[in-house]
């Protein structure tokens, strides 16, 4: 639409992105010695009573966010809360749903420009919750809102609808420790027993997966509500751009069909992954860390052994039991 433009957030992301790389070359030689350093601190037992401390800071920060995002606000009608786990196909699930409710002709510089996420850290780089622009450039007078949060704290109303998708905890392990290291902690990245046992744990970033699985598998059979999994999504993915279509109430042609699963395919995305990156990264890790990275499933293996493997189904259903869940997890993931 003539005249709608979205500078004002290319602006706000540019200045980050220089305020980052200045801190970056002023870390660059402690970033060169943090191996060293953290060699030696794993030497001396200290890696995991260090990294909670580091780490415990960020954690809180979020979960504050996280609790406040939605403080203000009401979803109403033809809002779309994309409900995802952290690193469970979140903008897969975005990039789907966006061009569904654009008919597959919808161009963005950044997601971010037409899709706001309010528990990111107010740096004025992504949208409000009532910026108008998403929905007077929307095809179908609907727009996308994402979400990390558990169900408690997204608020519901059945003027909206709720995309919800969960993945395999153990694949999101994997997917979380190859993010975390690339794109926020670099060489602070612990070792993967360390990264585990904070995984399994009150302390998971964006909370432990059972309490989020949970709380969105409740809300289940709502109407307004359609829950998937990543799995699912990856075996037919024409099956689910039509599923999802349909739930928004939104008709595709043949030619529309064919242009959502080639603007959500894996390929596509993969090649455009500057679109879909909300963070400029940190001091310690390099520019243009990737935002996708394999996107398959059943994975695990690659990062964790077998043993690691059980002990996430371990306890993801020992907690999803003590939160008195019924989600079948031994037919979806065990």
């Amino acid at each position: 639409m003539d005249g709608i433009n979205f500078d004002d957030l290319h602006k706000a992301r540019d200045q980050q992105r220089q305020q980052v790389d200045q801190k970056r070359r002023k870390a660059r030689l402690l970033v060169a010695l943090l191996p060293v350093l953290m060699r030696m601190i794993r030497l001396l037992g200290l890696e995991k009573t260090l990294f909670q401390r580091y780490f415990t800071p960020i954690k809180q920060r979020t979960d504050a966010q996280a609790a406040q995002s939605f403080a203000d606000y009401q979803p109403g009608p033809g809002d779309l809360l994309v409900c995802c786990y952290f690193k469970s196909g979140t903008h897969w699930a975005m990039q789907v749903a966006h061009q569904i409710i654009n008919h597959g002709e919808a161009e963005f510089d950044s997601i971010y420009d037409v899709i706001p996420w309010n528990e990111a850290p107010p740096s004025g780089t992504g949208l409000s919750l009532q910026d108008p622009r998403p929905m007077q450039l929307s095809k179908t007078g609907q727009r996308v809102i994402k979400t990390h949060a558990c169900a408690e704290l997204v608020p519901y109303t059945t003027a909206a609808k709720y995309l919800c998708v969960i993945r395999d905890p153990k694949d999101v392990f994997v997917s979380s420790y190859h993010f975390m290291r690339a794109v926020m902690l670099g060489p602070l990245m612990p070792s993967v027993p360390t990264w585990l046992d904070l995984y399994l744990s009150d302390q998971a970033f964006w909370r432990p997966w059972a309490d989020f699985t949970a709380s969105y598998w409740g809300w289940r059979d709502r109407p307004n509500v359609c829950f998937l999994t990543y799995e699912q999504m990856q075996e037919d993915p024409q099956a689910m751009v039509i599923k999802i279509a349909e739930f928004l109430g939104v008709e595709l042609d043949a030619a529309q069909l064919q242009k959502v699963l080639q603007l959500s395919s894996y390929e596509y995305m993969r090649r455009n992954d500057h679109k879909f990156h909300f963070s400029v990264g940190s001091p310690l890790t390099p520019p243009h860390g990737k935002m996708i990275r394999q996107g398959k499933k059943g994975q695990s293996s690659e990062l964790i052994s077998a043993d690691q493997q059980s002990r996430i189904d371990a306890y993801c259903q020992q907690r999803l039991i003590g939160l008195g869940s019924d989600f079948p997890y031994a037919d979806y993931f065990g």
